[in-house]
C-alpha cells in the first residue's frame, strides 16, 4: 500500500503533468495564425450578443475577455490574445479530470488521468483553439467535477446542496458553449435513475436546484432565439439531424474512425470498456454515473450518423467522464495487463500529438497542402494584404478624379470575411456577401447593401476558378458601373510551397444602388 509520500508524489506529478501540458498549448497558441473559423468566431466577440446563428455565445465571450485585456495591458491583440482563454479553459477541464480520477481511484488514478487528458490528440487542438469545444470541454470538467462530488456528499446536506448548485451554473455555462451539451444532463438523470445507489438523490433538492440555476444561466440564450424566430436551434436541429445523406455504415465508419483519431484507437477502446464495465456492474455508483454519461453522448451521436455525417469533435464533452473512468478503473480495478494497454495508449497518444505540434510549428510532414489540415490557417495574411492595396489603389484612383464614394471590402464566404479583417491592419468591417452559400451569422448583421449609398465601390476577393469569371463576380456585375479584374493571391503556408488555394481580387466600382437576392437567415 502506497505510503503519504507515494501520495504526495503522485499528486504532484498529475499536477506537474498539467502545467507542463499548459505551457505547451500556450506556445501553440501563440505560433499559429487564426483558423478560419476562429476568425469567424472573433467577429462575433466584436458584437457580443446573448446569441448567434450558429451556437450558443460562450466562445465569443472569452475570445472578448482576451481581445478586452491584450489591448488594457498595452498589447497588440493577436492570436494568443484570442486563443488564451480557450487555453485557460482546457486548463480548467484538465484540472476537472484529473480531479474526478482522485476522487474515484486515489492519487494514482490521478497521474494516469493527467497523462490521459494532457496527450490524447483531441487535446492537443480541441482544449487550444479559440472554438466552442474549448469553453464545452472546460464546463462540462467543472460540472461533472461538481456533479461527482454532490453525490459522495451525504444526502440533503449543505455541501450535496452547494455541488449541486455548483453543477447548475457549470452545465449552464456548456449550455451557452454547443447546444449539445444538454446531453450532459440528460446523462447524470439517467444514471440516478439506473443506478441504485443514487436513486436517493431524487428525494434531496439538489438536482432540482442545479436544473434550475443551468436554465436561469441558458435563459439569455432561449431570449435570443425566441426574438430571432428559433433559428439557432433550428439551423443546428438540421445540421445534425436533417435529411439522410449518404452510406448509413460509411457514416457509422467514419464516426468510429474519427473517434479513435481523437483519442488514439488504444484509449478509446479502454474507455468504451471501461465504461461498459462501469454500466454493466453499476458499482461503485459515481464509475456507472461517469459510464452513462459518456455512453448517452457517444449513443445520440451513433444515432444521429445513421442519418447525416457526423463531425469528430462532435462527441468530445464525452471524453471528460470517459478520461476520468479510465484512469479510476485501470489504478483500482484492472490487473497489470489493463494497466499496460493503459500505458501504451498513452504513449501512442503522446507519440500523436508531439508530431501534431511538430508538424504545426515546423512543417514537418510531406502532406499536400490543400490536404493538411494545419495550412488552412495559412495565407490570409497575403489575401488581406492584396485586398488592402487594391483598396488603396481604388481611394488613390477615386480621389483624382473627384469621386467621394467609400470603398469597401466584401468575399463571398464568411470565414474569408472574418480571416481578412482580422489580417487587415486597421481590422475593418469586411462583407460576407453570401450569394450562394448556406445562411450564416453575417446574414444577421447590415451588409453592403445596407451600409453603402450609390456610387460606393467594393473591392471584392473571391476564389478564381481556371478559365472563368467566379460566380458572385457575375452575378455582381450588372449592379455595378466598372468591374476591374485585379490581382491573383495564392494562399501558401511557406515560401516555396503549393498553394493551398487561390484568390482572385476584384474591384467593383460605382454601385447602383440594387443588389441581387440572397438567401435569407
Amino acid at each position: 500500500m502506497a505510503g503519504p509520500g507515494d501520495d504526495i508524489r503522485a499528486r504532484n506529478a498529475a499536477f506537474a503533468v498539467v502545467a507542463v501540458a499548459t505551457v505547451v498549448r500556450l506556445v501553440f497558441a501563440s505560433a499559429l495564425p487564426l483558423y478560419p473559423d476562429e476568425a469567424y468566431y472573433w467577429e462575433w466577440s466584436r458584437r457580443l450578443a446573448p446569441g448567434y446563428f450558429d451556437h450558443p455565445p460562450g466562445i465569443a465571450y472569452i475570445i472578448g475577455l482576451g481581445t478586452s485585456l491584450f489591448p488594457a495591458l498595452g498589447l497588440a491583440v493577436t492570436p494568443f490574445a484570442v486563443r488564451v482563454f480557450a487555453v485557460l479553459c482546457g486548463l480548467v477541464a484538465s484540472l476537472a479530470v484529473v480531479g474526478i480520477a482522485r476522487r474515484l481511484g486515489g492519487d494514482r488514478a490521478g497521474v494516469y488521468a493527467a497523462l490521459i487528458i494532457c496527450t490524447m490528440p483531441l487535446a492537443a487542438t480541441g482544449l487550444v483553439l479559440a472554438t466552442p469545444d474549448a469553453p464545452l470541454m472546460g464546463a462540462t470538467g467543472a460540472g461533472m467535477y461538481a456533479v461527482v462530488r454532490a453525490v459522495q456528499s451525504p444526502l440533503r446536506s449543505r455541501a450535496s446542496l452547494g455541488w449541486w448548485c455548483a453543477a447548475g451554473l457549470a452545465l449552464g455555462a456548456a449550455f451557452t458553449s454547443k447546444y449539445t451539451s444538454i446531453l450532459l444532463p440528460v446523462g447524470v438523470v439517467g444514471a440516478i435513475v439506473g443506478a441504485g445507489e443514487l436513486r436517493s438523490r431524487l428525494r434531496e433538492p439538489g438536482p432540482y436546484v442545479a436544473c434550475a440555476v443551468a436554465t436561469l444561466v441558458f435563459a439569455p440564450v432561449l431570449v435570443w432565439n425566441a426574438a430571432h424566430e428559433w433559428r439557432s436551434f433550428t439551423f443546428q436541429i438540421e445540421h445534425g439531424l436533417g435529411a439522410h445523406r449518404g452510406s448509413p455504415l460509411a457514416r457509422e465508419g467514419e464516426l468510429v474512425g474519427g473517434q479513435a483519431g481523437l483519442a488514439t484507437p488504444i484509449l478509446f477502446v479502454l474507455m468504451a470498456a471501461a465504461a461498459w464495465q462501469a454500466i454493466r456492474r453499476r458499482v461503485p455508483a459515481t464509475f456507472a454515473l461517469l459510464g452513462i454519461v459518456a455512453a448517452v453522448m457517444w449513443g445520440f451521436f451513433v444515432l444521429s450518423a445513421w442519418r447525416k455525417p457526423v463531425e469528430a469533435n462532435w462527441p468530445a464533452p464525452a471524453y471528460v467522464p470517459a478520461a476520468a473512468l479510465l484512469a479510476a478503473t485501470a489504478a483500482t480495478m484492472w490487473r497489470a495487463r489493463g494497466r499496460r494497454w493503459t500505458r501504451w495508449g498513452i504513449g501512442l497518444a503522446l507519440g500523436l500529438t508531439t508530431v501534431v505540434y511538430a508538424h504545426a510549428l515546423f512543417n514537418v510532414l510531406p502532406l499536400v497542402p490543400r490536404r493538411d489540415p494545419i495550412a488552412r490557417a495559412f495565407g490570409f495574411d497575403a489575401m488581406a494584404a492584396g485586398m488592402d492595396a487594391a483598396r488603396a489603389a481604388r481611394r488613390a484612383s477615386a480621389t483624382a478624379a473627384g469621386a467621394t464614394g467609400t470603398v469597401w471590402l466584401g468575399v463571398d464566404r464568411y470565414q474569408d470575411a472574418a480571416e481578412a479583417a482580422f489580417n487587415l491592419p486597421d481590422r475593418p468591417e469586411v462583407f460576407s456577401v453570401n450569394l450562394g452559400g448556406r445562411p450564416n451569422q453575417y446574414d444577421f448583421w447590415p451588409g453592403f447593401p445596407d451600409r453603402a449609398r450609390p456610387g460606393d465601390d467594393l473591392v471584392l476577393a473571391v476564389d478564381d476558378p481556371e478559365g472563368e469569371v467566379h460566380a458572385a463576380v457575375r452575378r455582381l456585375s450588372p449592379h455595378f458601373a466598372r468591374v476591374v479584374r485585379g490581382g491573383r493571391v495564392e494562399l501558401k503556408r511557406d515560401e516555396g510551397d503549393p498553394p493551398i488555394s487561390v484568390r482572385r481580387i476584384w474591384t467593383l466600382e460605382g454601385w447602383n444602388g440594387t443588389w441581387p437576392a440572397r438567401p435569407q437567415p
